[in-house]
């Protein structure tokens, strides 16, 4: 199979406003063309997947299955899904987000690229074994839709994983805190132009992700559990990834969280049934069985 673009088309609910917020996509191809992944190297790249896929069900997919990659940005969950998968839809609403992606599957010939949203894709109902979003519907105006749009593709039987951002519902109530004071962090930083976002964002990365990511490594190494520390997800990480998800988390105009009965409820809603989470971070992945 050739590699093509399917260009963005308007939401096929016409009655229904367009469930996308433009200045959230064009950060996100900002941030992709900047950070396109060909500096993670393929340990770390490994590790962030197997994260992400640990119990996924790969050995239940039908041979020569298709499913698609709702979100793909730079297309580095994509680079690995392709090599276990028939056919994989790889669908952003970002052009920008979409050529990174092609020059990073250049290789792969298993791999259609579409640009539009989750409501427009041009894949047929009920025509999809396999599905993921990873770290993508929080950022839609209307998660719960979106999740619904994506469900509508996939066969009875088929998986779906799902990673969204969490409510800190299973830390402490002073994480929170934290968390509120980011949030004006982020609501002033996402609004600069590109240039200053990436400055700023780089400097959180160095003088915050950093030393508490090296802190929370010293605390494991000596036989203590770091997960108290805010940021310990990313004691074993490179800066590379810091300073990517740095850009993500301060530089995106619209980030919502949830927690995880709300997540279920959102899944229940979504026709998936089945639904298993993640024991460890990130917060939270989840994955359900299409009715």
């Amino acid at each position: 199979m050739k590699l093509k673009i399917t260009k963005n088309k308007s939401s096929s609910s016409s009655h229904l406003k367009a469930n996308i917020d433009n200045a959230t996509v064009d950060s996100f191809g900002a941030e992709w063309h900047k950070f396109n992944q060909s500096d993670l190297d393929d340990e770390e790249t490994n590790t962030l997947f197997n994260k992400y896929f640990s119990f996924f069900p790969w050995n239940q997919l039908p041979p020569s299955s298709e499913g698609f990659d709702m979100g793909c940005g730079s297309g580095r969950w994509a680079n690995l899904v392709a090599l276990k998968v028939g056919t994989l839809n790889c669908i952003d609403p970002s052009k920008q987000a979409i050529k990174v992606a092609q020059a990073t599957m250049k290789d792969k010939t298993n791999i259609n690229f579409i640009n539009a949203d989750a409501e427009s894709t041009g894949l047929s109902k009920l025509s999809q074994d396999f599905g993921y979003s990873l770290g993508v519907l929080h950022h839609i105006p209307d998660t719960s839709r979106a999740l619904q749009a994506c469900t509508k593709l996939l066969k009875p039987g088929a998986p779906f994983l799902l990673y969204l951002y969490y409510k800190f519902d299973n830390r402490p109530i002073w994480f929170r805190y934290i968390w509120r004071l980011s949030e004006l962090l982020r609501y002033i930083i996402s609004k600069l132009p590109e240039i200053l976002k990436f400055l700023i964002t780089d400097l959180i990365a160095m003088i915050i992700y950093f030393p508490l990511a090296k802190l929370s490594n010293i605390i494991e190494r000596l036989g203590k559990n770091p997960s108290s520390i805010p940021l310990s997800f990313y004691r074993n990480s490179s800066f590379y990834t810091m300073r990517t998800d740095s850009r993500d988390r301060f530089g995106t105009p619209l980030e919502q969280r949830f927690s995880k009965k709300e997540i279920i409820r959102m899944m229940e809603e979504a026709d998936l049934h089945e639904i298993k989470f993640s024991s460890e971070e990130p917060y939270w992945v989840a994955i359900g069985i299409k009715n």
